[in-house]
Formats: structure tokens, C-alpha cells, sequence
């Protein structure tokens, strides 16, 4: 019988609509489960840490990563109907662009240490698919942060600091040897893994069998190799 919390590492990438997608199922399976007590952790990923440091247009990125705008219409209609199931305003509007997220994971290390990095989570996955922020201009990080008390100067100088930027790779590379090349990736008790998306009834049948739990197909998700998001 599971007599400590139940832990859930969860690997993810702020540039994952799946991921934001996976974050409201898991939450909305923690709202209904009555057992054992979860504890969450958050870690990081990047999707694809070639994107330059001034971001890409949406158009641009997606014609690169894709090729056929046709295909990705489609499934950023999927995205969008899928979001609005789980009360996510997804906005892949014209102002919409794609940003390397390592300086996002880098605040978010710090966040950790600080004890809010759940919070900065949801508020820079916001930023990014609904408000159509520009993640990768220093002054809307800034204003970022300053809704959680930092000043500029902190905010600079974490982004610029080389190792917290290694702690962060460090991090992701341990999770990549352990096999996770798609995100989002949830681990239990340090031992079995879900892949993917998956709807809250997933999350909750583990919650009940996590002694036996074996790891489960995998959903929706964004991949390495590019023939997804």
C-alpha cells in the first residue's frame, strides 16, 4: 500500500502546447483524487533550443519545422479544440512567435528555489499561447517577474548567468538519458512513466494502481524528431 505522496516529476517545455494541454489534465485528475496525497515537481526541456535568441515568427518557424502550412492549419485547429476543453484560450495569431526557452527555464530554476515555480509555470505558459507575449524580449520578462517581486537587475542577471544555464542543461540532459525525447513526460514515484497529454482518467487510474503501475501508451505530444509541434 502507498503510505507516503504519490510524486509526479513533470517534464515539460513552456513552447509545448501539449504540455499546457497535460498541465490542466493532471490538475483537473488532483482535483478529484482522494487518496494518497501528490507532490509535484516541475522540470525542464527544451523543444528545440536551435530557435535564435531574437525568436522566429510563428509563420516562419512553423513553415521550417513542417514545411506543409496546410497540415500545420490542422493541427493547430486540433490544438485549439482540444485547448478550449480544458479552459485554455490557445492564440496562434500573427503576433505569435516562436522563442528559444532556455532563459525561461533558467528563471524558472530560480523560481524553484524561491518556492513559486508552479506559479511562474502557468504564468509564462499564459504569456506565450494566449497572450501572444514575446518571451524572448528582456523587458517583458522583466514585467514578467515584477508580478512576483523581482527588479530588473535580478532578472538580468539570472537570464545572463551562465551557470544557472548549465544547471538547467545538466538537468535536461538527465532526462533525455533517461529516455524522454517528447514532452510532456510525467514520472511517478521516481519509477513509471506517462507519455503524453493524457486525459485525467489516465492519471487518476495510475493514482490508484501506482504499485503496479507499467508505463502507459503514449498521447499527445511534442516531439524531438519534429512531426509534431
Amino acid at each position: 500500500m502507498q503510505t507516503e505522496p504519490i510524486t509526479i516529476a513533470v517534464v515539460s517545455d513552456v513552447a509545448c502546447p501539449w504540455c499546457y494541454i497535460g498541465k490542466r489534465r493532471l490538475e483537473s485528475a488532483l482535483e478529484q483524487w482522494k487518496g494518497t496525497p501528490v507532490e509535484i515537481t516541475w522540470h525542464p526541456f527544451e523543444l528545440d533550443p536551435t530557435i535564435p535568441v531574437s525568436g522566429l515568427d510563428g509563420e516562419t518557424y512553423l513553415r521550417s519545422k513542417f514545411g506543409d502550412l496546410e497540415k500545420t492549419k490542422t493541427m493547430i485547429e486540433h490544438i485549439t479544440n482540444v485547448g478550449s476543453e480544458v479552459n485554455i484560450e490557445f492564440n496562434f495569431g500573427e503576433n505569435w512567435v516562436a522563442v528559444n526557452t532556455l532563459s525561461l527555464h533558467q528563471l524558472l530554476h530560480v523560481a524553484g528555489e524561491e518556492g513559486f515555480k508552479p506559479q511562474l509555470k502557468e504564468r509564462f505558459l499564459c504569456a506565450y499561447f494566449t497572450e501572444n507575449l514575446h518571451l524572448n524580449v528582456t523587458e517583458v520578462l522583466i514585467t514578467i517577474m515584477a508580478e512576483f517581486g523581482w527588479d530588473a537587475k535580478k532578472t538580468k542577471e539570472i537570464i545572463a548567468d551562465d551557470n544557472i544555464a548549465y544547471a538547467v542543461k545538466q538537468e535536461i540532459g538527465h532526462y533525455q538519458n533517461l529516455g524522454v525525447s517528447g514532452v510532456p513526460f510525467f514520472i511517478i514515484n521516481n519509477k513509471y512513466g506517462i507519455s503524453g497529454a493524457q486525459p485525467s482518467s489516465v492519471f487518476l487510474e495510475a493514482f490508484e494502481q501506482v504499485a503496479p503501475l507499467n508505463n502507459i501508451k503514449a498521447g499527445e505530444s511534442c516531439g524531438l524528431d519534429g512531426d509534431k509541434c
